[in-house]
């Protein structure tokens, strides 16, 4: 192959985008009439410099979905920037579309104080449910101590209906006639002792010896201050077993005798742990009275004996 000019057979005529460059132009170089690719797509090719940029098609208009803006436009999609878009239609004005009626604001509510009113009633109340609860407290404890003293003074108490029981006190009580063994009169075996420890008396001494037939002790009691029923209370000892003795009021046998049982329960043989009181109610009379404890046939008389007294009234207990 020669250097020369080849005619129709250009560069150009071989690129075929030969027209869009300034010296192809020059030569008269021309776009295919048929276009390349897809159709209605490369066939708008243009020059380069020649496409201008930025513009858009006047406001209103838009380019049918599925067609492109002629050669040279730009296809609108919505109205400038800040302005609305002429096809766009607010919800509410369509068919069936939602309604946009104002709703006035409801106001707040008030904020309300505390309700001083009720926390009032409500003190009021827990004072008088604590009030009347002291109340009745007061009045079942006052019905209850007058109650206590009516039985003690009417009603007998079982102690009193079956015999003699052991007092909660060796001691006379206040305004009592009272004696020691060291101012009785002995008779028969009885003899003043101080070998067993426990008597109440302030010696320490007591009266042994009754277990004899004939045995006694006499007190001579002057100044009795009325006529009435007494009680005539006696502390003494039996070594654990039950023991029976007659008392004579004015040279009278008492009937029910003179009960010495094993209150304390003592064993058998302890005279120390056996000390204990026993009680019997004879009647006497104003002034002068004799009270004799003595052993007759069929008596138990192991007992030691170290007090007598006697308290105006029926009694079941010391003082």
């Amino acid at each position: 192959m020669t250097p020369g000019d080849n005619g129709a057979s250009t560069p150009e005529d071989d690129d075929p985008f030969g027209y869009l460059y300034a010296d192809g132009q020059a030569r008269g170089a021309q776009p295919p009439s048929g276009g390349y690719g897809y159709p209605n797509a490369v066939s708008r090719v243009r020059a380069v410099g020649e496409r201008q940029y930025g513009q858009q098609a006047p406001y209103g208009q838009q380019t049918p979905y599925g067609q492109q803006a002629p050669y040279g436009q730009s296809v609108p999609q919505q109205g400038a920037y800040g302005q609305p878009n002429a096809h766009y239609q607010a919800p509410e004005t369509l068919p069936g579309g939602a309604q946009t009626t104002g709703r006035p604001a409801q106001p707040a509510p008030g904020r309300r104080g505390p309700n001083t009113k009720g926390l009032l009633i409500g003190a009021i109340a827990v004072v008088a449910a604590v009030v009347i609860g002291i109340s009745v407290a007061m009045m079942n404890g006052n019905s209850g101590d007058k109650k206590s003293d009516n039985q003690a003074g009417t009603t007998p108490s079982q102690s009193q209906s079956s015999g003699p029981s052991p007092s909660g006190s060796s001691s006379a009580g206040s305004g009592a006639l009272k004696t020691d063994a060291s101012a009785l009169q002995l008779a028969g075996g009885a003899a003043k002792a101080t070998d067993v420890k426990g008597a109440q008396t302030s010696d320490g001494s007591y009266v042994g010896g009754l277990n004899q037939a004939g045995s006694s002790i006499t007190w001579t009691v002057n100044n009795v201050p009325s006529d009435g029923l007494y009680t005539l209370f006696a502390h003494f000892s039996v070594p654990g077993a039950d023991q029976q003795m007659t008392v004579s009021i004015n040279g009278k046998p008492f009937a029910t005798g003179l009960p010495l049982k094993n209150y304390a329960n003592a064993k058998a043989g302890d005279y120390v742990g056996g000390w204990t009181t026993t009680y019997v109610w004879p009647t006497l009379s104003k002034g002068s009275n004799t009270i004799s404890i003595s052993c007759q046939p069929g008596d138990k008389c192991d007992a030691l004996i170290d007090q007598l007294w006697l308290q105006q009234g029926k009694h079941t207990r010391n003082g």
